[in-house]
């Protein structure tokens, strides 16, 4: 297929965490605030004259000294962090506003201050934690707009003179929608039989909505949408099986490439910095603050494993079936980073149910954080698409 306009320029973009685009909004006067997880409402992070970055730690090498702090059983993602801010990566941010998702994330941010690895030169930076619902409750509803309020709206108001009117929210909300609505177009072209893009060019654009101010990504959005609506698939290149990838933090470009360059089409994803529930619009109405009606929005949809009541367990895991009937997925491929607690749990329980609950064949994966050209995956994603061959010439059900 012709090669997109943009997505060269996406990925030059996922290189570094202070990207150019980065570096564009704070001289325009732009404050840039951190985070490590979805679990902070991101539209509450892009009020005007604000912008949120999901931090990554892209060509991680060595994480000897995060290692060293956090010990080698907290997940790669965690002590790949530390490691980074250690460096001076994440010296850019204005503040960073991080909630406790899990014990190792929380490790990681703590250390962040303790060390002093970020706010040098810069007298209004601020460290905030967030504490955030287990439940889907009203209880944690109410939790969440309490916490929303006093470690995130407060301190930018307080520290940076930000608006963060009713007025400023919904606009704000309006931009993420745009954003979101753009996604989810491209991303219906994977429902193709022969798609016109690749997962891993979806992953990449998905992903540098997290990584990038999105304001300055809309035009090139818009155009890539457009750019697609002709674009030709290569008939030639037919994936041998589709496959939903489902899962915790994803954000080495290499994962999806790997996955697709071993013959699966990755059609659908549910994994952090994914399109799935992130780039879900947040539908506001005109009746209630819209603080809070982020809030329920994102407690609604939240499918992070540390929500542990009934109907969010359960929930999840008809998500992703009713993701794979959707995009006609083959199977699924269940994954975790390294020494990734809360997510194992959900990769085996996860597994079980949708192979013989929902009938979908599942490869479920323990992988490192950036996976490089791990031979061993390769080879089992091979064997895995293999294997849904032969159900399909024996005339085996492939799928519920």
């Amino acid at each position: 297929m012709k090669d997109l306009k943009h997505l060269y320029y996406f990925e030059k973009l996922l290189e570094e965490a202070n990207n150019e685009l980065v570096r564009q909004a704070q001289d325009a006067g732009d404050i840039c605030v951190g985070t490590v997880c979805e679990n902070v409402p991101e539209p509450l992070l892009n009020l005007p004259g604000t912008f949120s970055s999901r931090l990554r730690a892209p060509r991680t090498g060595s994480m000897e000294m995060a290692t060293y702090y956090l010990t080698s059983f907290l997940c790669e993602y965690s002590r790949a962090l530390l490691e980074r801010a250690i460096e001076g990566g994440y010296n850019y941010l204005d503040c960073l506003i991080a909630p406790d998702g899990c014990t190792m994330i929380n490790r990681c941010v703590e250390n962040m201050e303790l060390l002093k690895t970020m706010g040098q030169g810069k007298e209004k930076f601020f460290h905030e934690y967030m504490e955030i619902p287990q439940k889907g409750d009203q209880n944690g509803l109410d939790l969440y707009v309490l916490q929303c309020k006093n470690h995130i709206l407060t301190p930018l108001k307080e520290h940076y003179g930000i608006d963060i009117s009713d007025a400023a929210i919904r606009k704000a909300v309006e931009e993420h929608n745009e954003v979101c609505r753009l996604i989810r177009e491209i991303g219906n072209f994977r429902k193709e039989e022969n798609p016109r893009i690749t997962g891993y060019e979806y992953h990449i654009i998905t992903m540098v909505t997290y990584c990038a101010p999105k304001r300055l990504l809309i035009d090139k959005l818009r155009e890539t949408l457009e750019e697609l609506k002709t674009r030709e698939p290569d008939e030639k290149n037919k994936f041998r099986a589709r496959v939903v990838f489902v899962g915790s933090e994803v954000d080495d470009v290499d994962v999806i490439k790997l996955v697709e360059e071993s013959g699966a089409y990755v059609c659908a994803d549910r994994f952090c910095y994914g399109s799935f529930p992130g780039r879900d619009e947040i539908v506001l109405n005109d009746d209630e603050d819209a603080l809070t009606q982020v809030c329920r929005a994102y407690q609604k949809r939240g499918a992070c494993p540390r929500y542990w009541d009934t109907p969010k367990v359960v929930g999840r895991r008809e998500y992703v079936a009713a993701l794979a009937k959707e995009y006609k997925a083959d199977g699924i491929i269940y994954e975790q980073v390294k020494f990734c607690d809360p997510w194992a749990y959900e990769r085996m329980v996860g597994t079980v149910v949708l192979r013989d609950d929902y009938g979908y064949p599942v490869l479920q994966v323990d992988r490192p954080y950036t996976i490089g050209a791990s031979g061993q995956m390769r080879t089992r994603v091979q064997a895995f698409v293999e294997s849904i061959e032969i159900k399909k010439i024996q005339g085996g059900a492939v799928n519920g």
